[in-house]
């Protein structure tokens, strides 16, 4: 039995090994687009851009453990279709990989565009190891950096950004940085992260276009103002990276239809992972599409698991983290499926928390900055489904130092 795995990146490549680890001996191919050893992604925004890093990317094993897992990888192959009564996915170079055991996709996202800026080759995501040497170069030498999305990616960018001696101005349409995920008042404690670190955060404004040929100079808005720039990082978000699977058959809205085991619904072997699954997760009632590096992970052994028929490992809650000018931010559960019940402190002091609850007063999202072991605290009363004001006398009102 032959397993195909499209895309060699951390949900791909964790679901070799959990193949593995579960005692799985058939032939295993992965084909992944970049012509790079696979590699972590969250270094990319976070050590990578360092002052302190030289740059290199941040291997997913060892030569040794890659060698050990008995894997067909090549690199550099973009799976271009894939069809499904002859079991084969087909490269953009008409290349064709069969499989006859299960196919798994963990190709996920590709980061969104600003129309117009593909000629410009100062323009820049933080999405892979490229992405990440041609922005270390820029901040060898640029001293300008406009910051178009004030998400994760753009906010860890701003934030080494900063370290390099580099202003940067963040512009965001929102009112606020993650408005949308977190609310006003804790987007704007965020806000007050980088603007404490020297960051003018424009929020509120959309742009308009940005000025110049071959390189941009500016970033004009739609109010009329223009921001001198040496470089641009676009943040705007990712979408699914599904268009080679229009023509598949298989079930996509905002990522691919998964039940859930992650195996494609009116599929018998085909899965999916990471960023691109939309899945039944057991905690909530909708399926959840979560483009989280700890999701990934958790993915491929579910995969895995399916893939040989042994029981499904147990859920777990969602969870991110970011490091920004030295302070940690850690989220926990779905903030954006309920309303904010407390927040106390800030976040450039290293003391945020901010909790969420459900229309009946259940905590179901927690946020908080430094502070580990309250993490732990309420991703067990998000799971157990704690009443707010029932944690609140149990942990806040037993310790107030946590507030």
């Amino acid at each position: 039995m032959s397993v195909l795995i499209v895309g060699a990146s951390v949900a791909g490549m964790r679901t070799i090994q959990a193949l593995r680890a579960r005692g799985f001996e058939g032939e295993i191919t992965a084909l992944g687009e970049e012509s790079h050893v696979p590699y972590d992604k969250p270094p990319l925004s976070k050590e990578m851009l360092a002052v302190t890093s030289g740059g290199d990317t941040v291997p997913l094993m060892t030569p040794e453990a890659l060698s050990a897992l008995d894997v067909d990888l090549r690199l550099g192959v973009r799976a271009a279709s894939l069809d499904l009564a002859r079991k084969t996915v087909v490269s953009d170079a008409g290349d064709e990989y069969r499989y006859d055991g299960a196919l798994v996709i963990a190709t996920g996202v590709t980061p969104r565009q600003l129309p117009g800026t593909d000629t410009l080759e100062n323009v820049y995501t933080v999405r892979t190891a490229d992405d990440v040497v041609g922005l270390r170069r820029e901040l060898a030498s640029g001293r300008r950096a406009v910051v178009i999305g004030a998400g994760f990616i753009g906010a860890e960018f701003a934030a080494a950004a900063t370290a390099h001696g580099v202003e940067v101005t963040m512009v965001e349409a929102q009112q606020s940085p993650l408005a949308l995920q977190l609310g006003a008042d804790v987007g704007n404690a965020l806000a007050g992260l980088h603007e404490s670190a020297g960051v003018v955060v424009l929020t509120g404004v959309s742009v308009d276009k940005l000025v110049g040929t071959g390189r941009a100079s500016a970033v004009r808005l739609v109010d009329g103002r223009e921001i001198p720039a040496d470089f641009v990082v676009v943040g705007i978000g990712a979408r699914p990276a599904t268009d080679w699977l229009a023509s598949s058959g298989l079930p996509l809205s905002d990522g691919i239809d998964c039940d859930e085991s992650l195996r494609v619904i009116g599929t018998s072997d085909v899965y999916a992972a990471g960023d691109v699954a939309r899945w039944r997760h057991s905690l909530y009632p909708e399926s959840v599409r979560i483009e989280h590096w700890t999701n990934a992970n958790e993915h491929a052994d579910a995969v895995a698991a399916a893939i040989m028929g042994a029981p499904a490992p147990r859920v777990s809650l969602p969870y991110v983290w970011s490091d920004q000018y030295g302070k940690r931010i850690q989220i926990v559960g779905r903030p954006a499926s309920g309303s904010l019940a407390m927040l106390s402190g800030e976040a450039h002091t290293g003391d945020l928390v901010a909790c969420y609850i459900d229309a009946d007063g259940a905590l179901v999202g927690a946020l908080v900055v430094d502070n580990p072991r309250l993490l732990m605290q309420f991703r067990k009363a998000v799971i157990a489904g704690e009443q707010y004001t029932q944690f609140e006398r149990r942990v806040f009102a037993a310790d107030p130092a946590q507030t």
